[in-house]
C-alpha cells in the first residue's frame, strides 16, 4: 500500500505534467488540507522527492501570500542530462543522492531497470565498506565512471 508521501508526490507530479510549461505554484497549507496532513508533510515530500538529482527545481516565498514553485528541469539530450548530473558529483555523493540520480535516469529512460539495480548495488554502503566522507567520494567516482560510460556508449 502506498503511503501519504507517495500519494502527495503522485498528485504533484500529475499537476506538473498537466501544465504545458512544467511549472506549478502551490500553497503548502492548501495541499496539506487536501490530503488531511500537516504542512510539514508537504515540506518533507518536496524536500525528498523533488530534488535536483531527480530533475526538479524548487523555489519558495514565505509569508501570507507565499507559495512553493516546483518545476521540471528538462535536458535537451541524454548526453546533456548525464553531463548535468556529472557536474553535481564533484563533492561526493550520498546513497540517497545516488538513488535520486538512478531514479531520474530510469524515469528519463536513459537506463533500464536492470542497470539501475546494478548501479545501486555497486554504490551501496555495504559494497563500499569505508568510513565517511571517503565512502561518499568513492561512490561519486563510481557513479562518474558509469555515467561517462553511458555517454560514450550512446555516441557509438
Amino acid at each position: 500500500m502506498r503511503n501519504i508521501s507517495d500519494i502527495i508526490e503522485g498528485y504533484l507530479k500529475a499537476i506538473i505534467e498537466e501544465e504545458q510549461n512544467g511549472i506549478i505554484e502551490i500553497k503548502r497549507s492548501e495541499v496539506a488540507e487536501k490530503f488531511q496532513c500537516v504542512p510539514s508533510q508537504i515540506n518533507y515530500v518536496i524536500k525528498t522527492r523533488f530534488t535536483e538529482e531527480r530533475g526538479y527545481a524548487v523555489e519558495s516565498k514565505r509569508g501570507g501570500g507565499g507559495y512553493i514553485r516546483i518545476f521540471r528541469v528538462q535536458a535537451n539530450s541524454r548526453k546533456e542530462l548525464i553531463e548535468h548530473i556529472l557536474k553535481g558529483l564533484h563533492n561526493g555523493a550520498s546513497y540517497t543522492m545516488a538513488e535520486d540520480i538512478v531514479y531520474r535516469l530510469l524515469e528519463e529512460e536513459v537506463i533500464s531497470e536492470r542497470e539501475s539495480k546494478l548501479i545501486l548495488a555497486a554504490v551501496d554502503r555495504t559494497t563500499i565498506h569505508q568510513p565517511l566522507p571517503e565512502r561518499d567520494l568513492i561512490r561519486a567516482r563510481i557513479l562518474q565512471a558509469m555515467l561517462l560510460t553511458l555517454i560514450y556508449e550512446q555516441l557509438d
